[in-house]
């Protein structure tokens, strides 16, 4: 459950519009896809990422209050700084190198065993 903007009543999040205030919750024509909408007088374009990287082809632009693609720069940054500052310990990170190359861990399984056949009957 989510609460509208307008009203701040509990709404299903698969609404399309609000059934206190009939506030349009999500695109028009297109109930799966969420529209962001400014707060107060400051446009959405001003923190999105594509209006950063001048990728934004939304007709109104620099001025969009309301925005399907809007995507928060500042959000994707704090997301960046958590990935990079999460440092996984040895054993994950040598699970995940098994788990990305079983092939290579075979073969090196392989010789190993191979190794050790030599020596034993070499004796």
């Amino acid at each position: 459950m989510q609460n509208c903007p307008k009203c701040h009543q509990s709404v299903s999040s698969s609404a399309v519009t609000c059934p206190h205030c009939r506030m349009v919750l999500k695109a028009y024509g297109h109930p799966g896809i969420t529209l962001h909408r400014a707060v107060g007088d400051t446009p959405l374009c001003d923190s999105c990422t594509y209006h950063a990287d001048d990728t934004c082809n939304f007709p109104q632009r620099p001025l969009a209050q309301e925005c399907t693609l809007y995507d928060d720069m500042n959000q994707r940054q704090l997301e960046r700084e958590q990935v990079h500052n999460t440092r996984p310990d040895l054993i994950t990170s040598l699970r995940l190198y098994c788990q990305q190359h079983p092939t290579l861990l075979g073969l090196v399984g392989l010789v190993a065993v191979s190794v050790l056949l030599t020596v034993m009957t070499s004796k």
